[in-house]
């Protein structure tokens, strides 16, 4: 499948927000949190990347709430949150496919790290044999 040509029209509602982003093998690699967008020379508004993670879920969702979720989220880390460049969207359907593997984006290290130190360990995990 080839990448949507530039300027695809998208209900973000409807099309990336809270969508699963599975990596080029099929694996879930997260969730969209919210998305980047920057103005192009119309005017109109272009999504760029991806974002990821508590930090950009608390912004999206406002209020007392997305506040609280992100004051947490920034006692745990630094920077922006996590982002996932447009350029590597394969496909926007049921779920947004990358051209990437999950390995090399650096996205969740929470869970990177659950997985490779906790989950691995455990008899008959998927990782057992690595």
């Amino acid at each position: 499948m080839n990448q949507p040509p530039p300027g695809r029209v998208l209900d973000l509602n409807l099309h990336l927000l809270d969508r699963q982003v599975v990596d080029t093998d099929g694996l879930l690699v997260c969730k969209v949190d919210d998305v980047e967008l920057e103005p192009g020379e119309n005017g109109a508004l272009y999504v760029t990347a991806i974002l990821v993670g508590p930090r950009a879920l608390g912004r999206r969702i406002g209020s007392r709430l997305g506040r609280w979720i992100t004051s947490i989220a920034n006692r745990q880390a630094t920077g922006p949150p996590p982002r996932i460049d447009m350029g590597i969207v394969r496909d926007i359907g049921s779920a947004v496919t990358l051209d990437a593997h999950r390995a090399d984006l650096a996205v969740a290290p929470l869970e990177d790290w659950v997985d490779r130190y906790i989950i691995s360990r455990i008899p008959g995990s998927r990782h057992e044999s690595e």
